[in-house]
C-alpha cells in the first residue's frame, strides 16, 4: 500500500486536524502553511496576513481504507464553502478554505473536481473554496501538532458532534 497526500485548509488548522485524524483509514496529519510566498514561515508571520499563506491541514492516508471523495465530502462537512476568510470566530486570509492536490497526483483532480461540482450544486452564490496543486507547504511548529490531543479544552470552530460524525463515516 502507498500512502496518499492531500492537503485541507478548513479555518484553524487545531480542529481540523483532530477531525481528520478520527477517519479510519487517515494514517497521519500535521499542521502547517500551506501555499504561500516565503520561506519557512512561522506562525507569528503567518498570523499577520502578510504571508500569503493557509493554516492547513496535511493528511496521508490509505486509499484502499478511505477515498479521497469521502475525505473531500467530510471537508465539506466541517466547512463554510460560502465564508471567505472565515471559519467560524476566525478572520483572516490565513483561514481561506481550500483544498490543495500534490502537482505530480494526476488521478486527485478529476475527484476532488468532481466533488466540487456536487457540493457546489447545493448553494445558489458561488463556493470560495480553493481547489489548486499544493505550491508548498511547510510544517508549523512542535506545539501545534496534534494541539487539542495536548489540550483538551483549548480553542476550537468545530461542533464537537463533526467528530463523531469523522468517526463514523466508513466505518463497514
Amino acid at each position: 500500500m502507498t500512502p496518499h497526500d492531500i492537503y485541507f485548509a478548513a479555518g484553524c488548522f487545531w480542529g481540523a486536524e483532530k477531525f481528520f485524524k478520527q477517519v479510519r483509514g487517515v494514517l497521519s496529519t500535521e499542521v502547517g502553511f500551506a501555499n504561500g510566498n516565503t520561506e519557512n514561515p512561522t506562525y507569528k508571520q503567518v498570523y499577520t496576513d502578510t504571508t500569503g499563506y493557509a493554516e492547513c491541514v496535511h493528511v496521508q492516508y490509505d486509499p484502499q481504507t478511505v477515498s479521497l471523495q469521502l475525505l473531500t465530502s467530510l471537508f465539506f462537512e466541517a466547512v463554510d464553502p460560502l465564508s471567505l476568510n472565515r471559519q467560524g470566530e476566525d478572520v483572516g486570509t490565513r483561514y481561506r478554505t481550500g483544498v490543495y492536490y500534490p502537482a505530480g497526483d494526476s488521478d486527485a483532480l478529476p475527484v476532488l473536481r468532481e466533488e466540487f461540482d456536487r457540493q457546489q450544486r447545493k448553494y445558489d452564490s458561488p463556493m470560495v473554496v480553493e481547489l489548486l496543486p499544493l505550491r508548498n507547504f511547510f510544517r508549523a511548529e512542535d506545539y501545534h501538532q496534534d494541539y487539542l490531543d495536548k489540550n483538551p479544552q483549548g480553542y476550537c470552530h468545530l461542533n464537537p458532534k463533526l467528530f463523531e460524525l469523522a468517526r463514523k463515516s466508513n466505518l463497514k
